[in-house]
């Protein structure tokens, strides 16, 4: 499943399906091979809350992803990010812009 088959459908599908597309999206999608299990955990909580915008087809805002990128950086070193999972993780975020 890539992003384009998780976008596809998710205005009629119902909330738990939704749960259940994203968790198979981060743990199945090749963007996600070099993400430790934590950091794939990071990136399922962004994304859940994102999940209300993209489902009604608003898109993130690149604010918004800046904010979070940011809130990332300030804390790369506790969640042991390294420069490519955060070049990995802005790629997934950015993929959710309208």
């Amino acid at each position: 499943m890539d992003l384009k088959d998780f976008l596809q459908d998710i205005n009629n599908e119902p909330s738990y399906v939704v749960e259940r597309k994203l968790n198979e999206l981060v743990r199945k999608n090749y963007h996600f091979q070099n993400l430790s299990e934590s950091n794939k955990e990071l990136v399922l909580s962004l994304v859940k809350k994102y999940k209300d915008k993209i489902r009604e087809g608003i898109g993130v805002s690149s604010y918004t992803i800046n904010r979070d990128m940011y809130n990332l950086y300030e804390k790369r070193h506790e969640l042991e990010l390294t420069e490519v999972d955060r070049t990995h993780i802005r790629e997934i975020l950015e993929s959710f812009k309208k």
